[in-house]
């Protein structure tokens, strides 16, 4: 596999989009409004393998904390799983982040995304929760934080 890693564009919304709930097995789509393809294309990453979507990294600068960065949405397609991809988009993520002043870097997920979890205690990432009502009554999350 010959995957390349490039910033994302506003048009690569509707290719993300279509996969999401496929590749969650779930629906997640609405997790992923086409605000975030818009107005922080600039620091998303799009992978693809020949041509065809192979992962992606919404992520953003805080304009609130200019020291921070934050990791939205990331999706690896099943056929491009455990080949080190999710890895590759967090890193080029961080290094673009910390050239821009980024400090530190912070995600959030399901207190049952044991697989998530797993994997940003393996980039580095401390891990606190589940925070009971983080994102509203009944929305526990897990925190995750990365210093750069």
């Amino acid at each position: 596999m010959t995957v390349a890693v490039r910033t994302a564009r506003p048009e690569d919304y509707e290719a993300i989009v279509s996969v999401v709930d496929e590749w969650w097995g779930r629906p997640l789509a609405r997790m992923l409004p086409r605000l975030f393809l818009d107005h922080f294309h600039a620091t998303s990453l799009v992978a693809e393998d020949d041509g065809a979507l192979a992962g992606f990294l919404i992520g953003f600068y805080s304009a609130s904390a200019p020291d921070r960065a934050y990791v939205h949405f990331v999706g690896v397609s099943p056929a491009a799983r455990q080949s080190g991809l999710a890895r590759r988009l967090y890193e080029t993520f961080f290094a673009a982040a910390a050239q821009d002043g980024a400090t530190r870097v912070s995600a959030i997920t399901s207190p049952a995304n044991t697989a998530s979890i797993a994997f940003h205690r393996a980039m580095g990432f401390t891990v606190r929760g589940p925070v009971p009502d983080y994102d509203g009554p009944g929305a526990d999350r897990v925190v995750f934080e990365r210093a750069l």
